[in-house]
């Protein structure tokens, strides 16, 4: 493994922009309408005036006093009203002809990350490639954990992969049901939803003998199991790992890591990740996802990621 950060940008969206960041906070516009978020690394000034205004709500950070949460502008002049529960409002976003829903949630998130759109181009191409090699061609397995609202699953759906997606929300779970519905020829897809702890889920799938070609590993900071189970990546990433390369196959194509925690590195997901991957040939990445920001070209930051692949 080369010690080399690199950047991982798509510029391919439509529905989504970064228009601004600046003064600890960025501004995006998803679909039809735009956004405030906390963006605590952002130790610049911002570089738009009224677009910062006329927005459609503000996401308050804990971090700024208070409590954080969702504001919305009911009307224009009166000021920002915090709302105890966000937006009930979903609209439809696309990307490459994957359909799913967006909607403000208590966390800062709508429902998925714009940043991760090269990982799904990734998931795609990978086992695309794979099919249409008929030297090597087979049934492959995509195992996605803590897969969220399933953006993910569905772009390896398409690409011809049998997917098993792990979440400990039932909430969540259902929102990827509902993606998964928004795609019409994708909707009969092999695609199994599991509201399971990723821990526990993994273990059961060792000892059952269950196997995978491909994983994609998108660990909260915290969080909690569907039985109150704790998770904490700091201790927890090392035994994950140790289970993630016990449940692969014997020609595993890729593993994909992501941290969104502050006092994680890409450096440090490297080397994890290639830690666990000795036994397979292969090759690791590491760096960081970025969005393209609209208002100057910058490269904004938002994650960091790791990438194994055969």
């Amino acid at each position: 493994m080369k010690n080399e950060i690199k950047i991982f940008c798509s510029e391919d969206w439509v529905d989504y922009e970064l228009l601004d960041t600046g003064d600890g906070e960025k501004l995006e516009r998803f679909g039809p309408h735009t956004f405030v978020r906390p963006y605590e690394e952002a130790v610049w000034s911002k570089t738009l005036k009224k677009e910062w205004e006329d927005v459609n709500g503000k996401f308050w950070s804990s971090k700024s006093g208070g409590k954080g949460g969702l504001a919305s502008l009911k009307q224009r002049g009166s000021g920002w009203k915090m709302s105890k529960v966000p937006f009930d409002t979903k609209w439809e976003m696309e990307y490459k002809g994957i359909k799913f829903l967006a909607s403000p949630t208590p966390f800062r998130h709508l429902g998925f990350f714009p940043e991760q759109a090269t990982h799904w181009d990734f998931i795609e191409s990978k086992i695309q490639g794979l099919a249409l090699d008929k030297s090597k061609a087979r049934p492959l397995k995509f195992l996605n954990l803590f897969g969220y609202t399933g953006v993910a699953s569905l772009f390896a759906l398409r690409a011809g992969a049998e997917v098993t997606h792990v979440d400990a929300s039932k909430q969540t779970l259902n929102w990827a049901k509902e993606n998964q519905r928004l795609n019409a020829e994708l909707v009969q897809g092999p695609m199994r939803l599991i509201e399971d702890d990723v821990i526990k889920f993994l273990e059961r799938e060792i000892k059952r003998g269950n196997k995978y070609d491909a994983i994609v590993i998108d660990p909260p900071k915290f969080g909690r199991g569907p039985k109150g189970e704790v998770w904490k990546i700091e201790e927890m990433l090392p035994k994950l790992l140790f289970l993630v390369q016990k449940v692969l196959s014997d020609k595993p194509l890729f593993v994909i890591l992501t941290s969104y925690a502050t006092d994680s590195s890409s450096l440090s997901l490297g080397y994890a990740l290639a830690e666990s991957m000795t036994k397979f040939k292969g090759q690791t990445e590491m760096g960081e996802l970025c969005v393209l920001e609209k208002s100057n070209n910058r490269m904004i930051s938002l994650a960091y990621t790791a990438i194994w692949v055969l």
